[in-house]
């Protein structure tokens, strides 16, 4: 008696099905992976750009409570008597892993005119092996010195010690 296909065949996969079954879950989750990296990196950028915002606020009623003034220039710290108008924990880490806010209230050693801007930091101090910098494209160039900032007023750039066209990124100087 002759068996047919149907009855020689067992009730599992073929390693070809397999195969071709996982190779499909592998590109599947790539793609959805990428996507989860992409929409991340823009909620970080979108995060950043509100508490720059608010943080140009907190300065603002600084300034008003102070004649005018903003606080002297603070290393990476929260310039002293700014902490009242800012909301809790908005100081000193930004959206981005390892990045931390920076005032900055500097005079143009070309021209002495102020400068004052609020900068986001990637590099620990004195410590450039530990930066860690937007995965974007406009961060490419990026290096110790560069930053993502918000200026307020004068000609503000990335870092003091650069020029203006030293890598760094602008949040406002489109508006």
């Amino acid at each position: 008696m002759k068996k047919n296909n149907t009855e020689e065949k067992s009730g599992g996969f073929s390693l070809v099905e397999l195969l071709i079954t996982i190779s499909i879950i592998g590109i599947l989750s790539s793609t959805i992976i990428s996507t989860v990296r992409h929409v991340r990196d823009s909620a970080r950028f979108v995060t950043a750009q509100k508490e720059l915002l608010s943080i140009r606020d907190a300065l603002e009623l600084y300034a008003d409570d102070h004649g005018g003034a903003y606080p002297d220039d603070a290393d990476r710290d929260i310039p002293p008597g700014l902490e009242e108008y800012l909301a809790p924990g908005l100081w000193p880490n930004s959206a981005w892993p390892g990045s931390v806010f920076d005032w900055e209230n500097w005079n143009n050693p070309d021209t002495g005119e102020k400068i004052y801007q609020i900068s986001i930091r990637f590099c620990p101090i004195g410590q450039p092996e530990e930066c860690q910098f937007p995965n974007e494209e406009w961060a490419e160039e990026f290096d110790i010195d560069s930053s993502v900032y918000y200026c307020i007023q004068g000609s503000c750039r990335a870092h003091i010690n650069k020029p203006v066209s030293h890598p760094g990124y602008c949040v406002n100087c489109g508006e």
